[in-house]
């Protein structure tokens, strides 16, 4: 006889794949699909959207190919958007963020750090378009009488796609910005070769957007945790899924080795060029200094799948709670609720489960994709995953 927890399990799933087909697209191929044995209980979407009232929207920009021509292509880039109340709301989330490693950008996380709140989307992008990113949205908000304050510091991150995308050519405009903006929405999250995903490789592997989530037992507060990666990160040696170490058993094809100075003996780390930005959504009521230790866990979850966090990588992550509505009302003072510390393990758990699936997310459901000079980044091959996997009885 199966478990209760196998059979929620499964109806959560099936209602999942139900959703995704509704959506009159094709389901995509995602982790639990291959049979990829994860930790802990996913949401419906098993996507950060599982939040209530957390929307995700991208643009995606794929033309032209072959040689690089700075200004005209080819384009593999994109932006994605996370909304925590969703587009119509101006409230303000409790949030905290986390350097790993700096190499890299999210604009906005000083004053995170200084009030302790988020005060609009969360957008992710290529590294030149930062800029052009955080401008537009401050015209949305502006546009739709949604900024928080009379003056904005939005949040966006970055990561770099220039082995595949005109990265020079500042292809990322305002419209993108405005159409991911204005696309946002509720339930399945587009995942690999979407949003500011597009032209990203992952673990040598090519890379992109992740999400997953996951939902804690009516014991430990009933509350949902919700990730979304943009996943550029690692060499292809680290690769570890669901304990296998994968980069391993399937080598050759790095993209980016010809990118980096010959490794010193023992240093098969030298010349990593990738990034990751997680961005961590709950609905359990935390406070600011909590969600900063949960972004501090995204790391745990990152180095289950091999992460050392290099050198040259920008690991940047923040999370934000979307309870307790309406703490910065005027004049105060404002009454909020928090998870003591005794009881924030769980989330600590689910932020960690999380996270390491949708990483993997990431590269199961993106494509091989070709881009500037030829350059190509081949897709995890998902049959050889599995016999990998077998092979380790995983």
């Amino acid at each position: 006889m199966l478990s209760l927890n196998r059979v929620v399990v499964a109806l959560l799933l099936f209602s999942a794949m139900t959703a995704y087909t509704q959506t009159g697209k094709p389901a995509s191929i995602r982790a639990r699909d291959l049979g990829i044995p994860f930790d802990g209980l996913p949401g419906q979407f098993n996507a950060i959207t599982d939040v209530p009232g957390v929307e995700v929207g991208s643009a995606t920009l794929i033309r032209g190919e072959g040689p690089l021509k700075v200004g005209e292509g080819p384009v593999r880039t994109g932006v994605t958007v996370i909304l925590p109340r969703g587009s119509h709301s101006t409230d303000p989330v409790y949030a905290g963020w986390f350097s790993l490693n700096g190499n890299g950008e999210m604009t906005g996380t000083t004053w995170v750090e200084e009030s302790g709140f988020l005060e609009g989307p969360v957008a992710i992008t290529n590294t030149h378009s930062v800029g052009v990113v955080r401008d537009s949205m401050i015209a949305w908000g502006l546009l739709h009488g949604a900024l928080a304050q009379p003056w904005a510091l939005p949040v966006v991150a970055e990561t770099w796609d220039g082995y595949l995308n005109d990265l020079n050519g500042f292809h990322v405009k305002k419209d993108d910005v405005y159409a991911a903006l204005d696309s946002a929405k509720t339930g399945p999250v587009a995942e690999g070769n979407t949003g500011g995903g597009t032209g990203m490789v992952c673990y040598g592997f090519k890379g992109g957007t992740g999400t997953a989530s996951r939902v804690l037992s009516k014991e430990q507060g009933s509350y949902t945790v919700g990730v979304l990666v943009q996943c550029n990160c690692g060499r292809r040696p680290q690769l570890m899924i669901a304990g296998v170490p994968v980069g391993k058993e399937i080598p050759g094809n790095e993209p980016y080795a010809q990118l980096a100075p010959a490794p010193l003996p023992g240093d098969e780390m030298k010349g990593d060029v990738g990034s990751i930005i997680i961005v961590i959504a709950t609905d359990a009521p935390l406070l600011p200094h909590q969600l900063k230790r949960i972004a501090r866990r995204a790391a745990l979850g990152l180095a289950r799948t091999g992460s050392i966090s290099g050198n040259g990588s920008g690991d940047i992550f923040i999370a934000f709670s979307t309870a307790n509505q309406h703490a910065d009302a005027e004049p105060g003072p404002n009454t909020v609720k928090t998870v003591s510390n005794e009881r924030i393990s769980p989330l600590f758990e689910a932020t960690v489960e999380a996270t390491e699936e949708a990483i993997v997310n990431a590269m199961v459901g993106a494509k091989t994709m070709t881009g500037i000079d030829g350059h190509t980044v081949v897709a995890l091959p998902h049959e050889k995953l599995q016999q990998v996997l077998k092979k380790f009885n995983r």
